[in-house]
């Protein structure tokens, strides 16, 4: 009775440990993820954005070292901050692809679209976005997102009126050169 009894307890933690095993994000997963976000007339899929932004930011979670970790944390980073489902979010998916793939050649896209649509657009924290702005310039010089940046930082807190009396202004001094 008593071996029994053990046997009974060691396949119980056995079953148990196998019960908690986590499965792994794959790229068939990120492949489902993309799909469902759009429907059949290729609009998107509200419903399941952000379901793709989980699967995305797991596939990285759960394969830091794949060659596509990098461009996939990216795609999470676009959909996040093109559907303005939560700025915090898209916050710290910029802040992980910069730190965790520093080399990644689409980090001042990254930070750009940080800067310009979750800082600026949505919180309206004008020195967040200076700041990310800046971020790009020091760290990114020879990105042409730089001189985007510089170009924005110079806009940051205009009015659309004011941005297009700006432009108007230009073109009237390069018109009369």
């Amino acid at each position: 009775m008593k071996w029994s009894n053990l046997f009974i307890a060691v396949m119980a933690i056995f079953v148990i440990a196998g019960c908690n095993r986590t499965v792994k994000t794959t790229g068939d997963d990120v492949k489902k993820a993309e799909e469902a976000m759009f429907n059949a007339d290729m609009t998107t899929n509200k419903d399941a954005v952000a379901g793709a932004v989980a699967t995305f930011s797991k596939y990285v979670e759960d394969n830091p070292e794949a060659a596509d970790a990098a461009d996939v944390l990216f795609k999470a980073v676009e959909v996040s901050i093109n559907t303005k489902q939560d700025p915090q979010q898209s916050i710290g998916l910029v802040n992980k692809l910069v730190a965790d793939y520093p080399q990644f050649d689409k980090n001042a896209v990254a930070l750009f679209m940080l800067a310009t649509f979750v800082y600026d657009e949505q919180l309206h924290d004008l020195d967040k976005a200076r700041e990310t702005y800046q971020q790009i310039i020091d760290n990114y010089p020879d990105n042409p997102f730089a001189r985007d940046a510089k170009i924005s930082i110079t806009q940051l807190g205009m009015t659309p009126e004011e941005l297009i009396k700006m432009f108007e202004e230009r073109e009237q001094l390069e018109s009369e050169e």
